[in-house]
């Protein structure tokens, strides 16, 4: 391995020291005080203890290279030369003609990459000054405008999210815009604010800032919220300040969960996706009011999504209420970067953006991302370090260990019933592996009690919904504890080594039932081959499958692992779980799951000096 640059000799490597030195202080600490953001490390061993320290020798290093903002100018700068391309190319510049191209669906955003790349200066900004980025922020803006005045831009699904856009774009440019443009854009910008106030005001003192109160997301709530604020400083209105500071701080000083997110369903467990949304809101805010309070809720909320974020940089999803998956989100990086463990987290999540295609929404957060950094030394995160655990104060927890990473959540909630778009928090277990992905999916669903990790039917009736939940979490193994109806459940994970984990569902009756079953969501592929230990070797096609013990015996092998099991199960493929935007399942293959299912046969209530519990056991291993 050749020297990293920044230990070379010179002020470089003595810079890179004195991180270090920092760096490493800080994870003493931590070790040192358990309690710490309610963290435990796991490395109880000498050889665990060596590994964290050649985290802490190596990671801060690694940041001295200063790649973010680097990285947010370099994807824009790549990605605005395709809109000025397509913009030249286009005779219709109205905005349904320009958002029907694939990935531009909130083209607005592209004003603030513009903007930024003319207004931010810093050494990695190429296009700071150039008139060609300047040119290219009052074209749009004007389309903006022109749109406004029809009536049109206000239609549009989420329109708030474009008037921050706008809104910004107008602050770093109102120097350089000709009065005409100046007071056409301030205009046409006033008449969604004072729309958007009027909305903030009447919800402003609204019992609790989630959505069965709000009609509406705390996400929404905390965008259009933080707009205003922002639109009050720009455009002097004091009045629209005054009530944006006034719900942005109760956002933060009263709205959020202690385990650092706000729910959008209740506090009672998060919305993972959703919250990078909120958060963003409370970081603008933060940015303009130096509010305390809002760094504090900041410092939460960093703690809260590097420790549930998986090893791909996506959010975990058993945890989450409203969404099945999120993809890596670039939303709110600079609210992170206030803190050097928020740093090295902001730039594990960027980088895969290098490699992926981003929408014009995404460009647009990336340049607010750019416009807010706060840069400085990193430290290391948890998905740098060998192993680590964590649990919140409610019922969920997560553990990584080597590659595997595994999730428990005991969280419950009320069912709501007249809502499409928050799911039954039904799951329990959700495995994933650094080389293999989500093996094991605790994704929830909604009207699919098929899907649940246990059901049970009572008169005739199912139920599927967790009524509490007890997580302990342990150096040996890590147990939670779900109680339902007519039975309670200990998941039990036992300490995964290099190439396995094993983990049981230990079930024990309580009252009468007429039936019950476990089922786990295995991620499979289509177009993939899946073997089972009794001779089947299938290509997973949309026809489906059906295999019954018989076909399966001890283990299923698909894509890298191999699901040991010692009880009979069946195996149904393709299952299209619930889609909350759509208000009925997904209709593509690639979302679809393969359910295993296992009935649960333990029925009476065990006896003084019985157990009478039934134990279902699986082994997940990594294929040689």
């Amino acid at each position: 391995m050749g020297i990293p640059p920044s230990l070379r000799w010179g002020s470089t490597a003595l810079n890179a020291g004195t991180r270090w030195l920092g760096a490493f202080q800080t994870l003493m600490e931590n070790l040192m005080d358990r309690e710490r953001f309610h963290s435990v490390l796991t490395g109880q061993r000498i050889s665990r203890f060596v590994g964290l320290l050649v985290c802490a020798l190596l990671l801060p290093v690694r940041g001295v290279g200063n790649e973010l903002p680097a990285g947010y100018y370099r994807l824009m700068d790549s990605k605005i030369r395709a809109v000025q391309d397509h913009l030249a190319s286009e005779k219709a510049t109205d905005l349904p003609t320009l958002e029907s191209t694939p990935g531009w669906r909130h083209f607005p955003h592209a004003l603030l990459a513009a903007a930024v790349l003319f207004a931010k200066k810093h050494p990695a900004n190429m296009r700071y000054q150039d008139p060609e980025m300047l040119g290219l922020a009052e074209k749009i803006g004007d389309v903006l405008a022109a749109e406004n005045q029809k009536g049109k831009f206000a239609e549009r699904l989420d329109h708030h999210r474009d008037l921050y856009m706008w809104v910004e774009s107008y602050r770093l440019l109102e120097q350089r815009l000709s009065k005409d443009r100046r007071l056409l854009w301030r205009n046409e910008l006033e008449k969604n604010l004072q729309a958007l106030a009027n909305v903030v005001a009447q919800r402003a003192d609204w019992p609790a800032y989630y959505g069965p109160f709000l009609i509406t997301s705390p996400n929404h709530f905390s965008l259009w919220s933080s707009t205003l604020y922002l639109a009050g400083r720009v455009f002097g209105n004091l009045g629209w300040e005054n009530l944006g500071a006034r719900v942005m701080h109760r956002f933060a000083a009263q709205e959020q969960s202690p385990d650092g997110y706000w729910g959008e369903h209740d506090n009672r467990g998060p919305t993972t996706g959703y919250d990078y949304l909120t958060l963003t809101g409370v970081a603008l805010y933060w940015e303009h009011s130096r509010d305390t309070a809002a760094l504090e809720a900041l410092r939460r909320s960093t703690n809260f999504h590097k420790y549930f974020t998986y090893l791909d940089g996506t959010p975990v999803e058993v945890i989450n209420d409203r969404n099945r998956y999120w993809e890596v989100s670039p939303w709110g990086h600079f609210g992170f970067s206030h803190f050097p463990d928020g740093r090295r987290y902001a730039e594990f999540l960027t980088a895969s953006f290098e490699k992926n295609r981003l929408s014009l929404e995404s460009l647009g957060r990336i340049a607010q991302n750019a416009l807010y950094y706060h840069e400085g030394p990193t430290e290391p995160i948890p998905q740098d370090l060998p192993n680590y655990q964590y649990r919140m104060h409610e019922p969920a927890g997560i553990r990584k260990t080597g590659p595997w990473i595994v999730c428990l959540s005991g969280l419950t909630s009320t069912r709501a019933v007249t809502n499409q778009f928050f799911l039954d928090r039904q799951s329990l277990l959700s495995i994933f592996h650094q080389r293999l992905g989500l093996v094991v999916t605790g994704a929830n669903s909604k009207r699919q009690p098929e899907l649940a990790t246990f059901w049970e039917k009572i008169d005739g009736e199912m139920f599927h919904l967790p009524q509490a939940g007890k997580l302990r979490m342990g150096d040996e193994k890590d147990q939670l504890g779900v109680a339902y109806n007519s039975f309670f459940s200990v998941v039990e994970i036992d300490q995964p080594s290099e190439g396995q984990v094993t983990f049981r569902f230990k079930v024990v009756p309580k009252a009468r039932r007429e039936s019950a079953q476990l089922n786990l969501q295995l991620v499979l592929k289509n177009g993939e081959t899946l073997v089972t230990e009794a001779g089947q070797k299938v290509l997973l096609k949309e026809e489906g499958i059906d295999l019954g013990p018989e076909s399966i015996g001890g283990w299923i092998r698909h894509r890298g692992w191999t699901l040991k099991l010692r009880s009979k199960g069946r195996l149904t493929w393709p299952v299209f779980p619930y889609d909350p935007y759509a208000n009925a399942p997904v209709k593509r293959i690639e979302g679809a799951v393969g359910l295993l299912s296992i009935p649960v046969t333990a029925q009476r209530q065990p006896k003084a000096g019985e157990s009478g519990e039934e134990e279902i056991v699986f082994i997940l291993s990594v294929n040689n």
